[in-house]
């Protein structure tokens, strides 16, 4: 299965409203195939700041925009019960006309979300395992006319959802994995698999990148599944931009960004994701990326 190469976009919902929208058509002007905005209550490094709510963000984008796919990066499932996230989905699916797709992930337990909206924050192991069974119901009732589940921490009776997902047999589902047990869920359950790497180098960030590329294979491996149809999604993070005033390397020159992307192409990401710039001046590099290197490395 030969999965065309894609270029994600991630915006922060930290701007005014306006602004947020003007850069979700900049993105689909310039020819991004996905928009993903991250999903907390606040801005979980400073919760001063203003961020908006994600899913509300996207509704209003899917009228705002036409032609570019959408999605989480990612939805945190503490912050929701699986079944009203699969209601919310099926509605934004409609309103965007099937351009939706669902980016699921464990969450932070250092996220001030949880103490301020009063909700549980679980250890690690505790996120995990509920996480296995929070995508199994997702899934079974965005496919099922009919679900009901039964599992250590997630029931549903009855479950019937109207009207049914516009994409067939329900939207794509992306799935954050760092961790072993994260990549052995991803490589069941996931049509997407989005990674980044924290390491302080790129050529450290692509060396942890292929153990776990050959992670997720083998363990597709082991559930029977051909590696080829799990398409694998990177998101580029500059840990050092902090130190830069927020200037990303990658956006500093079309050839950074070709340096840096190129070889991830090579070791089979196939879905590759970038900040929207955070230092201002580096907004028409971005544009020149999404111009000039884009279509030549989707040619590749």
């Amino acid at each position: 299965m030969d999965l065309p190469v894609r270029f994600h976009v991630l915006l922060l919902p930290n701007v005014p409203w306006p602004e947020l929208r003007a850069r979700a058509r900049q993105c689909e002007a310039l020819g991004f195939d996905l928009i993903g905005l991250a999903d907390h209550l606040v801005d979980w490094t400073n919760p001063a700041n203003t961020w908006f709510e994600a899913w509300s963000v996207l509704g209003a984008l899917a009228e705002a925009t036409s032609t570019i796919r959408l999605t989480t990066l990612v939805t945190q499932i503490p912050l929701r019960n699986p079944v009203m996230l699969a209601k919310q989905a099926i509605t934004l699916d409609h309103i965007s006309g099937g351009r939706l797709e669902i980016g699921l992930g464990t969450g932070l337990t250092i996220d001030p979300s949880y103490a301020m909206a009063g909700l549980p924050n679980w250890p690690a192991a505790e996120r995990v395992a509920r996480f296995a069974e929070y995508v199994e119901l997702i899934d079974r009732v965005l496919r099922e006319d009919e679900t009901t589940f039964a599992g250590r921490y997630y029931t549903a009776e009855g479950a019937q959802l109207r009207p049914r997902p516009v994409q067939h047999p329900r939207p794509p589902i992306l799935i954050a994995a760092l961790a072993p047990k994260m990549l052995e869920i991803a490589a069941r359950q996931a049509d997407i698999w989005n990674s980044l790497s924290f390491r302080e180098t790129p050529a450290e960030q692509l060396a942890e990148t292929r153990e776990r590329i050959a992670a997720i294979q083998a363990m597709c491996a082991v559930e029977g599944r051909d590696p080829a149809t799990l398409r694998m999604s990177y998101t580029m993070f500059d840990g050092r931009a902090r130190h830069r005033s927020g200037a990303i390397g990658y956006f500093d020159s079309i050839q950074a960004f070709e340096d840096q992307v190129g070889p991830l192409l090579e070791a089979g990401i196939s879905e590759i994701g970038l900040y929207y710039p955070l230092a201002p001046d580096q907004v028409p590099m971005f544009e020149r990326i999404a111009s000039n290197a884009l279509p030549r490395l989707r040619a590749l």
